[in-house]
């Protein structure tokens, strides 16, 4: 199995750094509560000073959603909307420990994080503009086709994982608690994006490897590496 960003997308939006984390043996039955404080303390810290709006990295996916042609203040980048949620609620609602995790080191860093149980997935992952062919089931049940040109996670089935660059992810390979196997996904395209993903995958490849324990594969993709191979069970 593999993870790669089409060329298409890679042309048109050359300051993005992704970064990609797969891991195998994850559960249910952590408890990663003082870290989660810890991110979000982080998170109010930023708050205090700055509405998540003006944040250089939410700044930076608003331009993007404007280039796709969708209005930034009406589809959110995620960790927009987790901060928008988590600054209007002072928490964020407990879903699963390693989303849970997830949603709060994304509010920390104002960096998008999806997370894919790798069983629903068929073959690779692929971040592309649709076709206007592609499926995409909601948690409700329902099949929706994103529109041409709307930025997807597509597999080789052309099931749509994510839609609107993240904005949605799919009920189909969401993490539940049955859950084993990973693939992680945080993208940035603000001035500093390398340093700050650089930072997220070693405090995110820390923690899983000290809460479950697992050790991630990862890496940072590139124009010139664009792919990640992972095995996938």
């Amino acid at each position: 199995m593999h993870f790669q960003h089409s060329s298409d997308i890679w042309r048109d939006f050359p300051q993005l750094v992704p970064a990609v984390i797969y891991a195998e043996g994850i559960t249910a039955d952590v408890t990663p509560d003082a870290r989660i404080a810890a991110y979000a303390g982080r998170a109010t810290a930023r708050l205090a000073t700055a509405s998540e709006g003006e944040l250089p990295e939410i700044q930076a996916w608003r331009r993007t959603f404007s280039a796709m042609g969708l209005k930034p203040t009406q589809y959110r980048c995620a960790s927009e909307s987790l901060l928008r949620r988590f600054r209007k609620e002072g928490a964020l609602p407990r879903l699963h420990p390693l989303i849970d995790l997830c949603n709060a080191i994304s509010i920390a860093y104002a960096i998008p994080i999806a997370v894919f149980d790798v069983s629903r997935i068929m073959q690779f992952v692929e971040v592309r503009y649709a076709t206007g062919e592609e499926t995409y089931l909601t948690f409700s049940g329902e099949t929706e086709h994103p529109p041409a040109q709307e930025v997807i996670f597509a597999d080789a089935e052309g099931r749509a994982h994510a839609r609107r660059w993240t904005n949605r992810q799919s009920g189909l390979s969401a993490v539940q608690a049955t859950t084993a196997n990973v693939l992680i996904v945080a993208e940035a395209l603000h001035d500093t994006a390398a340093e700050d993903i650089g930072s997220l995958v070693t405090t995110l490849t820390d923690d899983l490897n000290t809460l479950w324990p697992v050790t991630p594969k990862h890496t940072i993709l590139t124009p010139a590496s664009p792919r990640f191979d992972f095995t996938g069970e």
